[in-house]
């Protein structure tokens, strides 16, 4: 079977996200698997090019997984004509400059979010990627999750009749560092370095309820920062700009509402990191990363409010699993096989750098919402 190369550079892969979910789990993965088929029988062979600012880092992990191919001249790199696709997983702050480069170099883009710190930088973005001619994407990876798999299944088939509201929460306990080792960089912490978990997450809930429930209308947020002071990967006492909670409520087309509460200072009492539980007059669900359950409308209990009284109902016990049905595959994974297709044979894509851009609007309007204390309408974008 014939093979093709497409040579990828790799932006940001020493990191652990770049490094676990799209080097290791997707692109190291598709070649383990032999590579990527594609509808006209011939197989298309991911060629990384790891790019970072350690000489060190680079070298230790490539040797580790078996590659040659890496470099701190990310010019360089752009520069090569077996090169054809930009990977950006750095951090938030130095990814404008980074993308613009590739632009400018022709590459089609690929990017983690946000796409940018500031809307009018997002918008810049798409439009000079239109303006090249090339093409470009935004990861997406919460669509790809086998939980929101079948509760896409779900609405898709009808089962919720007349959607009503959507209620979301994540999060965990990221630890401050002193007297155990923080979960997550330290950099996510500090409002300059780009950090705040509204400009983090409220792009992943934009998409997930665009592409699943429809497009969003407004924004009410309220964003905080509950623990302002933290240490850092050497041990030392920084103070924590950024913000580390945001409790927000979108409105939808629709009338759907929905209420998303995002926390790194929250301790975990559900059965998974992130839960949504959609409402609808002919069912409900509850979604998680992995698992899904039901309460169909017929089979729904008739609970009686008595205070005095202890239930005696056992209430997640009434809920039955929506099954597997098909075998799905890490859903980074499944979002690079989707934006190599279509790249290579011009195969069906919608998260764009405009979808990304709509994620920073969000953001941005959430912060607005959260420092003036009101609702904000969200406008359309032009393209």
């Amino acid at each position: 079977m014939d093979r093709t190369p497409l040579g990828i550079v790799m932006n940001g892969v020493t990191g652990r996200m770049g490094l676990r979910q799209h080097l290791i789990r997707s692109i190291l993965a598709i070649r383990e698997d032999g590579g990527l088929p594609l509808s006209n029988g011939t197989v298309l062979w991911p060629e990384p090019v790891l790019v970072g600012r350690s000489e060190t880092k680079l070298r230790t992990l490539a040797e580790q997984h078996g590659l040659t191919d890496w470099t701190t001249d990310l010019d360089g790199a752009l520069a090569r004509p077996d090169v054809q696709i930009y990977f950006d997983a750095q951090v938030t702050s130095a990814r404008v400059k980074a993308l613009r480069t590739a632009i400018e170099a022709g590459k089609h883009i690929y990017t983690e979010k946000p796409v940018a710190e500031s809307l009018t930088e997002a918008v810049d973005l798409a439009k000079e990627a239109d303006a090249a001619g090339i093409k470009h994407g935004v990861v997406q990876d919460k669509l790809f999750l086998p939980g929101l798999q079948k509760l896409l299944r779900l609405v898709r088939g009808g089962f919720f009749g007349r959607i009503l509201s959507v209620r979301g929460e994540f999060g965990y306990w990221v630890f401050e560092g002193d007297w155990q080792a923080a979960q997550r960089p330290s950099w996510n912490y500090r409002a300059a370095d780009g950090g705040g978990i509204t400009l983090d997450m409220f792009p992943h809930w934009h998409y997930v309820l665009e592409q699943i429930f429809g497009p969003v209308r407004a924004v009410t947020a309220r964003s905080v920062t509950h623990i302002d002071r933290r240490w850092d990967e050497t041990g030392d006492p920084y103070a924590a700009t950024a913000d580390d909670a945001v409790y927000g409520l979108f409105e939808l087309d629709g009338g759907i509402m929905a209420q998303i509460n995002s926390s790194w200072a929250v301790r975990v009492n559900r059965d998974e990191l992130v839960e949504f539980q959609v409402d609808g007059t002919h069912g409900s669900a509850v979604a998680g990363l992995h698992h899904c359950r039901i309460q169909p409308r017929a089979a729904t209990p008739k609970p009686v409010w008595d205070p005095d009284v202890p239930t005696a109902q056992r209430f997640r016990d009434q809920w039955q699993q929506v099954p597997d049905n098909e075998v799905f595959v890490n859903g980074f994974r499944a979002q690079w096989e989707q934006f190599l297709r279509y790249v290579a044979e011009d195969g069906p894509y919608t998260g764009d750098l405009w979808a990304g851009a709509r994620g920073v609007q969000v953001a941005e309007l959430g912060l607005q919402s959260s420092r003036e204390g009101r609702r904000l309408e969200i406008p359309e974008l032009g393209r």
